[in-house]
């Protein structure tokens, strides 16, 4: 029997979703409250085309938080953990969110469109709820929504050629996370040098929701020549990547964590003079030590064909000291990886750690992030 899940009016659908039914998506997860591709039915074809050519991506549920009025850099400012006080019009930022635990709860990326107007491009969270209340609770003199924005990635070896190809040569003047207000043939939009793999990509931030598919045609078109297929975000590459997927290493509802533990520990600036949400938790983490830190794991065994839970890692006498979150079949290591999180007592050549998984015990060995 065929196993279906309901959409029902509370999960919205993307801009694109039309686009992406017409191409064959085959299955789709739930991000932001709205749906999102999760494959096109070859997982393995969409990896090949981020790695060696091109992938195009609807993450639309990539949802815009923006933040404007008088005061949208002190809301900014105390809302992350970053010092966002030398920022330009035009530069994005990876900044962490906590809360005042110092646990967090977002890691979106921020980009300022002007002196008093803010994007935060969010993980899957309500950070806009979060951003409403602590305006309100210290006065300040801002708008926060969600405005009319649908991310649609272009990522692979072969994007800058076919950006380029579309807009211009200027887009490889573009620095990481850097972007500009342009258009594509009158779709207004904005372009950002980013996305969700190490690949190398854009971001095409539609502002005019009733035009997604035809800017997905356009790019679809555009794309034939390169080899161009739809995709999402790719599961396998990421991990291999070793980048950090708030929700799947760490969330709060299930395996709350600190950016100290997650690998954003660079990005929490406690030299700070002013102060931010969480601060004195972090500082107080910080000189306590951290319990934890984020490793990448090679699991034993025949291949993982699906993987959908956390398992706790345990030594051979049964103590817990860790927690695998996520865990793939690489055929480019020829092996399972995955990653979590482990004790930091334990070191690399522990030998003595084990996951459960399908029943059965599978060996697991530390491995140090990305894999390589």
């Amino acid at each position: 029997m065929t196993q279906q899940i309901g959409i029902g009016p509370n999960t919205r659908k993307s801009v694109y979703f039309d686009a992406t039914i017409a191409a064959g998506v085959a299955s789709f997860s739930v991000y932001n409250h709205m749906l999102i591709p999760a494959h096109f039915g070859d997982p393995q074809a969409e990896y090949d085309s981020l790695m060696t050519g091109v992938a195009m991506w609807d993450v639309a549920a990539q949802r815009q938080v923006e933040i404007s009025g008088p005061d949208a850099r002190a809301l900014i400012q105390y809302l992350t953990t970053r010092d966002l006080s030398k920022t330009r019009i035009g530069q994005g930022r990876y900044v962490p969110i906590c809360d005042h635990a110092g646990t967090l709860i977002n890691d979106p990326v921020l980009l300022m469109l002007e002196e008093n107007r803010y994007w935060l491009s969010i993980a899957d969270s309500d950070i806009g709820l979060w951003a409403s209340a602590i305006a309100a609770e210290r006065g300040l003199d801002v708008r926060v929504h969600e405005p009319d924005v649908s991310p649609l990635a272009i990522q692979g070896p072969k994007a800058e050629t076919l950006v380029a190809e579309l807009f211009g040569d200027w887009v490889k003047g573009l620095k990481y996370f850097g972007f500009k207000q342009t258009d594509l043939q009158g779709i207004p939009l904005i372009l950002s040098r980013s996305g969700w793999s190490k690949q190398g990509g854009f971001e095409l931030y539609l502002q005019d929701g009733s035009r997604g598919s035809e800017l997905w045609a356009i790019v679809k078109a555009a794309g034939a020549a390169y080899g161009i297929r739809p995709g999402a975000p790719n599961d396998l590459e990421r991990i291999e990547s070793g980048l950090v997927s708030y929700g799947a290493d760490g969330r709060i509802q299930t395996n709350p964590c600190n950016p100290f533990e997650i690998s954003l520990g660079k990005l929490v600036d406690l030299d700070r003079p002013d102060d931010f949400v969480g601060k004195a938790a972090l500082q107080k983490i910080k000189a306590e030590g951290i319990k934890r830190r984020r490793v990448g794991y090679v699991i034993a065994g025949a291949a993982i064909e699906s993987f959908q839970h956390s398992l706790p890692v345990q030594t051979s006498d049964g103590q817990i000291v860790g927690l695998l979150s996520e865990a793939v079949y690489s055929p480019r290591f020829v092996g399972n990886i995955g990653v979590g999180m482990i004790a930091s007592e334990i070191d690399e050549g522990a030998t003595d750690l084990s996951v459960m998984l399908d029943q059965a015990p599978r060996k697991v060995t530390i491995q140090p992030l990305p894999f390589e």
